[in-house]
């Protein structure tokens, strides 16, 4: 398989019913994937005909997974081309505008920074059956690790 391929496999003991759109294999050992407590992306307003305020929560649609995240915070206003700060803590966004936000997922999800792992580290805003926005991940804040079974 090559990079971006998506492949399929057989784990002994996983029963296919148990196995949801959105899950993610890893390594264990070598940077296992992590449940997502909440993200900061860079978000572009494509097409949305209102104003976008903390508290919105459209799907997301981040790999394969279709979950609805919350638009907790809006961070700073960004210069699209330069990434340059334009403003702090704006009240509202609306269509053209990049972000920096911060976003909580309603139900457990896996993404990464797309840094690291650009397939976990984009992602669409859909809302009013449409993209709405398009975003890429910069920070991950990740929920501790069970403690192993015995």
């Amino acid at each position: 398989a090559l990079p971006g391929d998506n492949v399929g496999f057989n784990i002994r003991g996983v029963a296919v019913k148990d196995l949801k759109r959105g899950f993610v294999a890893s390594d264990i050992k070598n940077d296992p994937a992590q449940e997502t407590a909440s993200f900061i992306a860079q978000v572009i307003i494509l097409n949305h005909p209102g104003q976008i305020r903390a508290g919105y929560a459209p799907v997301l649609d981040c790999h394969t997974a279709h979950i609805a995240c919350k638009f907790a915070e809006l961070l700073e206003k960004v210069d699209r081309r330069t990434g340059e700060t334009i403003e702090d803590a704006p009240k509202f966004l609306k269509s053209g505008e990049a972000a920096m936000v911060k976003m909580v997922p309603s139900r457990p999800m896996c993404v990464e920074k797309f840094s690291e792992y650009p397939p976990l580290g984009r992602f669409a805003v859909r809302d009013m059956r449409q993209t709405v926005a398009v975003g890429v991940i910069k920070d991950v804040e990740k929920k501790p690790l069970p403690a192993p079974r015995r």
